[in-house]
């Protein structure tokens, strides 16, 4: 019985490594090495190399080895079997302290006072409250929620929206196409982690950004955007064309239709952006497997699956 790891971008050590600790009674193979495709029950992969499942006449589980399953689902060789996303503390504190970071940069004007510094400028800037900044989250997954009870708890004023209608205590939600509106207008700073399907493809455009809050405590240094969701998300050249315009007044950006970013995107010299490149939760080997694991030990005890994603919703 085997679980075969299939990916692309990243070194197989540390994950053969670390699933074979956790899983002692599993042969753990790669989609790089020799195997037996009939031996093979599981499957965890991130971006796995072309074709990888069409002969796996036995899988019983796919598991993705991130937050996102848009690599899994836009496949063509995908198995008939349930996908299993990966939902886990290190992986959403990671992105919280992402998100954080962030939503602090641009509260703090850190990128202002990393201007003054550069040019040995010594200038204090007036600096709000936190209870006078409104945060938007748009997305209220496992991510979305942690992050939005994380910055309510430094004081921000937090609302969030989904398609469907979720509940959070202390967090006023919106949903739906009406509730965007609304939720957009009351939204100083705007964090999406929304994941990538055919409903959300291109849903940060020019309209949504335009749709944001113009009356703030500093309108002069909001709206501003953050996206560690997926680049499918947003139309890169509106983004552009709204910070240029003085629509939107700073974006970061962790996500990006093509990665790596091409050198001579317009992103990287923006005054304007902070750049990473898609690290804001980043999957350790050691987290993750011992996820995998578990679900595979409950899945063997007759337990169900939990995290099992929703084909048609893409989530």
């Amino acid at each position: 019985m085997s679980l075969l790891l299939a990916v692309t971008g990243w070194d197989y050590g540390p994950w053969v490594e670390r699933f074979r600790t956790a899983a002692p009674g599993l042969d753990i193979v790669t989609a790089d090495g020799t195997f037996d495709p009939a031996t093979v029950r599981y499957a965890a992969a991130w971006n796995a190399p072309e074709g990888i499942f069409a002969n796996l006449p036995n899988v019983e589980i796919v598991f993705s080895l991130g937050a996102g399953v848009d690599h899994l689902l836009k496949r063509g060789d995908l198995p008939d079997a349930p996908v299993v996303r990966v939902v886990n503390d290190d992986l959403t504190m990671r992105m919280t302290e992402w998100v954080t970071l962030q939503v602090l940069l641009h509260h703090r004007q850190q990128r202002a006072y990393d201007a003054f510094q550069r040019a040995g400028k010594w200038e204090p800037l007036w600096q709000p409250v936190a209870s006078r900044v409104r945060v938007g989250v748009m997305g209220l997954g496992v991510l979305g929620r942690d992050a939005v009870e994380k910055l309510a708890s430094l004081g921000f004023d937090v609302a969030g929206w989904s398609r469907s209608q979720k509940e959070i205590s202390g967090i006023t939600c919106y949903s739906g196409d009406e509730g965007l509106k609304t939720f957009l207008a009351r939204t100083d700073i705007l964090v999406v982690l929304l994941p990538s399907t055919p409903d959300t493809s291109g849903i940060i455009n020019a309209e949504l950004i335009r749709g944001l809050a113009r009356d703030g405590v500093l309108p002069e240094r909001f709206p501003v955007l953050i996206n560690a969701g997926r680049g499918a998300l947003q139309v890169e050249a509106d983004i552009l064309a709204t910070l240029d315009d003085g629509s939107l007044k700073g974006a970061s950006l962790d996500v990006f239709h093509i990665e790596p970013l091409p050198s001579d995107s317009a992103f990287w010299p923006h005054p304007n952006v902070t750049v990473t490149p898609h690290v804001a939760a980043e999957s350790d080997p050691q987290a993750i497997a011992d996820g995998v694991v578990e679900e595979i030990t409950r899945y063997e005890r007759g337990e169900p699956l939990r995290y099992t994603v929703d084909r048609g919703k893409g989530y």
